[in-house]
């Protein structure tokens, strides 16, 4: 008998067997045409093939926002450009297979948001096999020789997250507040800095934590069946508040409560990404804020650094200003800032930057709630 791999596993098999047949399929080929790409592309800023890989669609940002966003500015750089755009649906062998079409249709510069931020170190080394740039997007992959790494600082965003939630017990008296924390995907490079900001603050406060949670590919139905866990173990009044990564899993942790008669009014929730879907909560009253990643310019500066990189030309210096390790080396860097986002500004932010639309948020059965924060 064949011995059962864990999914890890099964994931590092596919990406061996993968290099091995691209090593087996081109030989000597493969680096030569790589070599021979740069140096087209160096001679050339009529386009270039650029590959923008993401992770899921669970998050609605990636499709709503990210996608476009990177897609429209490269097109605003370079009308030329063609971006290749995958999304892995949170299967990490799917993403290397999306990756090695992407190297095969010429793809100069691979944009890569990691399902797995360990396992994707083999599509680094595939595409440095091939002579490509590879530039970690979102999520930094890890102990992989990559050549830049744009996203927001996790570590903290959790803070962020944390000192609200502080705060809002503070306003309703409660001062040794007990707390419950779903956190996001143990294979997201994001998620343990996410918590780690979180639990320092939790910890200076004396915050007791009830129960915390890593929640498999950031999955709103888990982060649900988490909660129902919770309630069934701790009771309906066994916790004060929600610790929540991200918005998708907020609704699904808001959902349990309301299924066993807890009003989610009383229990202070995070989360982050500012769903259109997350703010209207916040307006609500049934979430108590989210963290502004502007992916606007997140998505703005990798196209910024993508493009100069797919025509072999050389990155503005002022662009990644920072260096982040990542395990193989000091990774030029931009890591942008976050925002808390609370009823009290959302129009000031999402609404004003453009990020979210006024009228996507103001449905009719947020109307009154919209006029209450100003938002017309």
């Amino acid at each position: 008998m064949f011995p059962k791999l864990t999914p890890r596993a099964t994931v590092g098999a596919l990406l061996t067997a993968s290099l091995a047949l691209a090593a087996a399929g081109c030989g000597s080929d493969d680096n030569s045409s790589g070599t021979s790409s740069t140096k087209a592309a160096s001679s050339s800023s009529d386009g270039a093939k650029i590959a923008f890989l993401l992770p899921e669609n669970k998050t609605a940002r990636y499709e709503s926002q990210d996608r476009p966003f990177f897609t429209d500015r490269v097109k605003q750089l370079c009308p030329k450009c063609e971006v290749i755009y995958e999304n892995a649906t949170q299967d990490a062998a799917k993403q290397q297979q999306q990756a090695e079409a992407a190297i095969t249709r010429g793809a100069k510069v691979l944009v890569l948001d990691a399902v797995d931020v360990a396992s994707a170190g083999s599509i680094v080394n595939r595409a440095k096999q091939a002579k490509i740039p590879v530039l970690s997007y979102g999520r930094l992959v890890s102990d992989a020789p990559l050549d830049y790494y744009v996203s927001i600082d996790p570590y903290k965003v959790g803070q962020q997250q944390a000192q609200v939630l502080l705060d809002g017990l503070k306003a309703q008296g409660k001062t040794s507040p007990k707390i419950v924390m779903i956190n996001g995907s143990p294979t997201d490079s994001n998620s343990a800095p996410y918590k780690k900001g979180a639990k320092d603050i939790f910890d200076k406060a004396g915050v007791t934590v009830v129960k915390s949670y890593d929640t498999p590919d950031w999955s709103p139905d888990k982060a649900q069946q988490e909660m129902e866990q919770t309630i069934t173990s701790a009771g309906k009044t066994g916790f004060d508040a929600v610790y929540v990564a991200n918005d998708g899993m907020a609704g699904g942790a808001i959902a349990a409560m309301k299924a066993a008669g807890i009003d989610p009014s009383k229990v202070l929730v995070t989360g982050q990404d500012a769903e259109v879907t997350g703010v209207q909560r916040i307006l609500k009253g049934e979430q108590l804020m989210t963290v502004y990643q502007p992916l606007k310019e997140i998505a703005g500066k990798s196209a910024e650094i993508a493009v100069p990189l797919a025509q072999g030309k050389p990155v503005p210096a002022n662009i990644a200003t920072s260096k982040t390790d990542n395990g193989a080396g000091q990774v030029p860097s931009v890591l942008v800032p976050t925002l808390s986002i609370t009823k009290d500004n959302v129009n000031d932010t999402v609404i004003k930057d453009g990020f979210l639309k006024a009228a996507d948020v103001c449905t009719a059965a947020y109307a009154a709630a919209c006029k209450d924060a100003g938002i017309q």
